[in-house]
């Protein structure tokens, strides 16, 4: 999916893992299936095209391409400082 201007192309893809706490091996059986729904729902509405993901136990990988950069929005936790200052 290339976008293009004037004098322009460009094809933004972004590879995203998703690793729970301490990598604990929680992703399988009935959450694996609701948590592929829930993301696939999510992209949809924000108008996301997933290319692959593959849920492994212990972590989820996503390729997907988007018009707009929506990474920051809904796939980013917010960015917070560990020291109290």
């Amino acid at each position: 999916m290339k976008e293009s201007l004037a004098h322009t192309v460009w094809e933004c893809k972004y590879h995203i893992v998703w690793v729970p706490k301490r990598r604990r091996k929680v992703i399988y059986g009935h959450l694996k299936v609701e948590i592929g729904q829930i993301i696939r729902k999510l992209c949809e509405y924000k108008g996301i095209k997933i290319i692959e993901g593959k849920a492994c136990v212990d972590h989820i990988h996503m390729c997907r391409v988007s018009k707009n950069s929506y990474l920051r929005q809904i796939f980013l936790p917010k960015k917070r400082s560990s020291s109290k200052g």
